[in-house]
């Protein structure tokens, strides 16, 4: 074997060279050898004088070092050269990507905004409205030129949102919220909870007013810092006259079948209380039934005429302090024939002593008998129906714990649990519409119209409290219905 495929030793390791670098390092080393070399020669032809020749040879050196120290200077200089060329060339590469980079993302940006702008354009039906934080209008859609009358060049940046709106809804949201009244009562409860609908009343070219549900959310740019607001506005000027058209005819119809109702009822109260055995078991058997359905049908007809005594705004209470162990023990005492009847058993969980809260007790026990009346309606033979009344503490956070918490408030809970066909997920959310009827109580030809729970929810809202559901279909419901009381 060759000495060369036994040296198997690493390479050395080599250093970027230039022909700069190769050059000033050949020079010096050459200089000193040409030196040692020239001497003898001049010494040989007399040049050189041979006294003091070391002291001459010295003198002669001593170019040649200068030389040597420039050279090594010029290459240091070009190593320095050649690394910053390098970085040059690297700084200017990272230059062109960034460049690249953002030419791409400025392409993305301006396609976007072309794409919401189309979208926005898109939209007639609905009238989208953006403004600057100080409610300038700065987004003006097709949408809210229809329904405003108002071209897009006449308002972009001449007018304000404020502007659109009736001054004296804008002084009762202002007093509400105790507020200035102008652009910050408009926004108020946007700003708080992140967004808002309800119904406000535009004013448009020649002043004509049209109803529009609008909602209201805030605007960021990209940093995140509040750029001003979207008005979103679905004109309900047509939905909202019918729905007034329509509580005004069933309140007609319900004061107009009312009377006839009370006069059936009396004399058949007449008829039944008479002591002579003038009516056969059988006769009075089928007055009952016709009594009893005419006072179903009153019933019906008095929660017509309270639902639209809602609607109108026109409910009032007659506060008292009220007790709701005996509102429970009232509505359990009668639903009980009820249940009996069913084959659902009733069970009251309620403290020994009394729970009271400032309320109607003709409304809360309305309330409370609904709840029942449902639990045992929708609980098949052989279930449970169990009411119970507990004293708690609600958090900010809505959370009722048995413990006093620090800034909680008082609260009293009346909650009718059952083990009843309960209700789908996606329809709880309609449950207190009137006349809803949840998918499984039409299933099982459960009776009823569907204004029970609409009845309980607004009584529970006149009181300052909540009503809330949990349920699971196949599995049974539990309503809880949540009231302020004193400490």
């Amino acid at each position: 074997m060759t000495a060369a495929v036994l040296d198997r030793s690493p390479a050395p390791t080599r250093r970027p060279w230039s022909a700069g670098t190769w050059a000033a390092g050949a020079l010096g080393r050459l200089l000193p050898t040409l030196a040692v070399l020239a001497a003898p020669a001049l010494l040989a032809v007399g040049a050189l004088p041979v006294t003091g020749t070391p002291a001459v040879f010295l003198l002669l050196l001593a170019p040649a070092g200068a030389l040597v120290a420039g050279a090594q200077r010029l290459g240091r200089q070009a190593v320095t050269i050649d690394r910053l060329q390098r970085e040059q060339a690297t700084l200017l590469e990272q230059v062109r990507s960034r460049a690249d980079e953002l030419d791409q993302a400025s392409r993305i940006l301006a396609a976007r905004a072309q794409t919401m702008t189309s979208v926005i354009d898109a939209v007639t039906e609905q009238s989208i409205i953006g403004t600057d934080p100080d409610g300038t209008i700065r987004v003006w859609n097709p949408g809210a030129e229809k329904l405003l009358g108002l071209p897009r060049a006449d308002v972009v940046r001449r007018r304000s949102i404020v502007e659109f709106h009736l001054p004296e809804e804008l002084e009762e949201a202002a007093g509400s919220h105790g507020t200035t009244v102008g652009l910050e009562a408009l926004v108020r409860d946007a700003q708080q909870n992140g967004s808002d609908v309800r119904d406000w009343t535009y004013v448009g070219a020649g002043g004509r007013q049209r109803t529009v549900s609008v909602a209201v959310t805030p605007r960021t740019d990209d940093r995140g810092v509040h750029a001003g607001w979207n008005f979103v506005g679905t004109d309900m000027t047509e939905i909202r006259a019918t729905e007034r058209m329509k509580d005004q005819f069933v309140s007609l119809i319900s004061h107009e079948l009312r009377t006839p109702l009370t006069s059936i009822l009396g004399y058949l109260e007449l008829v039944l209380d008479d002591d002579d055995r003038t009516l056969t078991d059988e006769q009075r058997q089928y007055l009952t039934t016709v009594e009893r359905n005419a006072d179903r049908l009153l019933r019906l007809v008095g929660d017509l005429l309270f639902t639209a005594r809602v609607e109108a705004g026109q409910f009032t209470l007659q506060p008292e302090q009220v007790d709701l162990v005996t509102i429970v023990g009232a509505a359990e005492e009668t639903a009980r024939v009820a249940a009996t009847t069913a084959g659902v058993q009733l069970r009251v969980a309620a403290p020994g002593g009394r729970l009271v809260v400032a309320g109607d007790p003709v409304r809360l026990g309305q309330a409370c008998d609904n709840l029942v009346s449902n639990a045992v309606k929708f609980t098949p033979r052989g279930g449970e129906v169990t009411l119970t009344v507990t004293s708690g503490w609600r958090s900010a956070d809505g959370a009722v714990t048995a413990e006093e918490r620090p800034g909680a408030t008082p609260v009293a809970q009346l909650s009718v649990r059952d083990t009843g066909i309960g209700i789908p997920n996606d329809e709880q959310g309609k449950l207190f519409t009137r006349f809803f009827r949840a998918s499984t109580a039409q299933r099982n030809a459960v009776p009823g119209v569907g204004l029970g729970l609409s009845i309980t929810k607004a009584i529970t809202t006149a009181h300052g409290g909540t009503l809330d559901l949990v349920s699971a279909e196949g599995e049974g419901t539990t309503f809880t219905l949540t009231l302020p009381r004193d400490a």
